[in-house]
């Protein structure tokens, strides 16, 4: 378990103070940051699959991997 410092405006400190038990505030927090989580990934899941799904990309993708390997060595230093 790691601690962090987060910052937030005082009417929240407020509410929050007066409406969750000082033993439960962390878990609350833990809990909506997860949420919060896991609806990213999902949306940034949905994309890739959205990625994978595009036709026309994906054909631009294949012209492109022609110039893989084309001998053009990267400089060295």
């Amino acid at each position: 378990m790691q601690k962090i410092l987060v910052s937030f405006p005082d009417n929240v400190v407020t509410k929050l103070r007066a409406l969750i038990p000082e033993r439960k505030r962390s878990k609350l927090i833990v809990d909506l940051v997860e949420r919060e989580l896991a609806k990213r990934e999902e949306e940034l899941y949905r994309c890739a699959v959205a990625v994978e799904r595009d036709k026309a990309l994906n054909e631009e993708m294949e012209d492109w991997d022609a110039v893989t390997g084309d001998g053009i060595e990267a400089e060295t230093r």
